[in-house]
């Protein structure tokens, strides 16, 4: 088995490693951008004027889409598609498996007479609503195998696009998924619900500073973090094909100490792939504009623009598959896991949450003068609240067997919930505590580098802080904890929800203060005021990565549940199910159906990970090292043959360190396989995964100790699995 490892060592030192097929294009961006996207310019063409402008208000002012304009709709849609290749279609959703779904349905109807009457065809009925298996996806409880029946419903505000693949063209329809008895059975249609709620709210506080605004937004851009390793060496390390993370793997000697990969010139190869998953995506009206590398070594980054929520959220989706896809065309590999390397960074996706009315002001953006901006103020201190109140929850919400190896890590922002200011914003907050609104002598401080002919330079209002997990960074707050595989519909739906709930009780209490006879500023002012001095205790500036703030946080009373087995029991506290319930995001049933089917798959991600470890254990490694072991000890004998004794006391101490290693794998491993059966005799879900927390992890840990001990005991040509200097370096 260790030939595979050096065949593609091999391979990869020959240059041997396939080219993508598909050729770059020649095009400006702006020619290419959303060419296979049914998007409002295409409507224009395929649709009628009434259909056209129908469409448009159902999509920007939420009004209600009649069978009429279904109908048409449909016919306009499934002539572009044809008119472009397409052959099929699918209703594409977001089960609770964290991924997506999709079932392709033929445009061609065949009749009787198929050689006559035979011909393409999307009905009404079919853009609308389809029919996939239900019970076969996780429910939580909702559904079963004797109640199959589940519905993929049309999303009209995400726009419909095609994939084209070496496989053919299909249509692509996103959409929800509900049960027969209409419970959500998907991560979108709460998300959906959570973004509508936030706009009554929103729209209610804003009126308070201009009554013209019709609507509000929940705006998101993610960054997205990923690896990338070869192919070859990918498919020789069984962990990272069954977990997506390295069970195993002794330091490289150099890591990422010398901070040399961040920023730094993008591998050629690596960036051939960039290019072409970035040209992909732009064709599907992605607009993604930033790559780099990231910290670790065969770490990076790629980050769009800003979107309407649930648009940005179906377009990471997206575009985590296609980056998947194109990486086995330039025989690489993406890793989207938190961390699938010890000892070096792992992998976040950072979302920058913001709000924007319908007449494009920022709700978040404090203008040149943070300090007499009351309406900025009103939102950016409600968000805080919000953040105070519900810290536990917006926790949970980001809780995953992968999350738990990156939060608090050297790199990652701590389990414990605050949110960053910066120091200009944590004075006009002190003094808006103190005095109210009021005019502060505003400046823009300038940098002198005394370097002729480089520009000047000012200082932005607020620094930025990688170890918050909730910074403000200027005009948004960035949550940085969520995790690079996640799908971010919930910790958005969370973050929407717990904001709309804060922003309807600043609303009441407002609206209480000025029937009493206060003035509406005064009203606004008392009442935000109020929420500062409740919530000023989650407001940290400093170094989240320290063990100081660790003990502060908690003389302060803040949560610190580092891991998910903790973290979870938020979704179903009864703060949280009433502030769901009230809400209209989900119901009670649904809340405690997605608490369970997050349970259990933290409780399966985490036993697949100690069989694997056990089985990778016993058949990769204890092999190779007993018949090191033996060669080993008949050197031993050798040596004392000749005479030679201190050589052989020597090798004697080697023999013992390794027969130890051995001994202890076998033991760790065997212990492993009985705490994970042991396990699953909890009394319910929260205590098998906390027993799979406490007990199972903690033996994984030490067998990976036992392992990475003996990778660097044995002959090079005696290991199986790929090492880091080889995964992590070679491209």
């Amino acid at each position: 088995m260790s030939q595979i490892r050096f065949t593609a060592l091999s391979e990869i030192a020959k240059g041997n490693t396939p080219e993508s097929k598909n050729g770059l294009s020649k095009k400006r961006i702006s020619e290419i951008f959303g060419q296979n996207v049914f998007s409002l310019i295409e409507m224009k063409d395929y649709l009628s004027e009434g259909t056209y402008l129908r469409i448009l208000a159902a999509i920007k002012h939420n009004a209600k889409i009649d069978l009429e304009t279904t109908e048409n709709v449909a016919k306009g849609m499934k002539k572009w598609a044809t008119d472009n290749g397409v052959t099929h279609f699918t209703h594409w959703f977001q089960p609770l498996t964290g991924t997506t779904a999709e079932k392709h349905d033929a445009f061609y109807k065949p009749s009787l007479d198929v050689m006559v009457n035979g011909m393409e065809n999307l009905t009404a009925a079919e853009l609308v609503q389809r029919e996939p298996d239900a019970s076969s996806f996780p429910s939580g409880g909702l559904r079963n195998t004797a109640q199959a029946r589940g519905y993929s419903v049309w999303d009209p505000s995400s726009p419909a696009f095609f994939l084209d693949t070496e496989n053919g063209k299909t249509l692509y329809i996103p959409s929800i998924f509900i049960s027969y008895n209409g419970e959500s059975l998907d991560n979108k249609t709460p998300l959906l619900k959570s973004a509508e709620i936030l706009n009554q709210a929103a729209t209610k506080v804003c009126r308070y500073f201009d009554e013209g605004v019709g609507h509000v937004i929940a705006t998101l851009g993610w960054e997205q973090e990923y690896f990338l390793v070869d192919e070859a060496l990918y498919n020789a390390r069984p962990d990272l094909i069954l977990t997506g993370r390295t069970l195993f793997g002794a330091p490289s000697p150099k890591g990422q100490q010398l901070e040399d990969h961040y920023f730094g010139t993008i591998p050629e190869r690596v960036q051939k792939y960039m290019q072409d998953f970035e040209q992909e995506s732009l064709k599907l009206g992605i607009p993604i504009l930033t790559r780099h590398n990231e910290v670790a070594p065969g770490q990076y980054e790629c980050a769009p623009m800003f979107e309407q929520i649930n648009v940005a959220i179906d377009h990471n989706l997206l575009i985590m598959d296609i980056m998947q896809r194109t990486a086995r065309k330039h025989g690489l590999r993406v890793l989207f896991h938190e961390k699938p390397f010890a000892g070096v960074n792992g992998s976040g996706k950072h979302n920058n949450w913001s709000m924007a009315t319908d007449k494009g002001k920022n709700l978040l953006s404090p203008g040149s003068t943070p300090s007499e901006n009351l309406y900025f103020l009103t939102f950016f201190i409600n968000v805080v609240k919000a953040v105070h109140t519900h810290a536990d929850l917006l926790r949970a919400s980001i809780a995953t067997a992968g999350n738990d190896h990156r939060l608090g890590a050297n790199e990652a922002p701590p389990a414990i919930i605050s949110v960053f200011t910066g120091s200009l914003m944590e004075e006009v907050l002190t003094e808006f505590l103190q005095k109210g609104p009021h005019v502060r002598a505003q400046h823009k401080e300038v940098i002198d580098l005394h370097i002729p002919k480089i520009p000047e330079i000012t200082i932005d209002n607020t620094d930025r802080n990688r170890t918050s997990p909730f910074p403000f960074t200027g005009n948004k707050f960035e949550f940085r904890a969520v995790g690079s595989s996640a799908n971010c519909s919930t910790a958005m739906t969370v973050l929407n929800s717990m904001v709309a709930s804060q922003l309807m009780h600043f609303h009441q209490e407002v609206d209480a203060l000025i029937e009493k006879g206060e003035g509406k500023e005064k009203a606004i002012t008392m009442v935000l005021q109020q929420y500062l001095k409740e919530s000023f205790i989650s407001i940290f500036n400093g170094n989240g990565y320290g063990l100081e703030w660790e003990k502060e946080a908690a003389k302060r009373g803040l949560s610190n549940k580092k891991t998910t087995a903790e973290a979870l029991s938020a979704f179903v506290s009864p703060s949280s199910i009433k502030m769901f319930t009230e809400l209209g995001v989900l119901t009670e049933k649904e809340v405690r159906a997605r608490y369970e089917v997050t349970l259990e798959q933290y409780i399966k991600t985490v036993e697949i990970e100690a069989i694997v470890s056990a089985d990778l254990a016993q058949t990769y490694v204890l092999p190779g090292a007993r018949r090191y072991l033996f060669e080993q000890i008949q050197i031993l004998k050798g040596l004392k043959d000749i005479g030679l004794d201190k050589a052989a006391e020597n090798s004697r101490t080697d023999v013992e360190e390794l027969f130890s290693c051995i001994d202890d794998l076998l033991g760790l491993s065997k212990k492993l396989t009985r705490l994970s059966t042991e396990a699953h005799h909890g009394k319910d879900l929260a205590a098998i995964a906390s027993d799979f927390s406490t007990k199972v992890r903690p033996v994984m840990n030490q067998l990976r100790e036992t392992v990475d001990k003996l990778e660097l005991k044995l002959d090079d040509a005696a290991w199986k699995l790929p090492k880091y200097r080889e995964l992590l370096f070679l491209k």
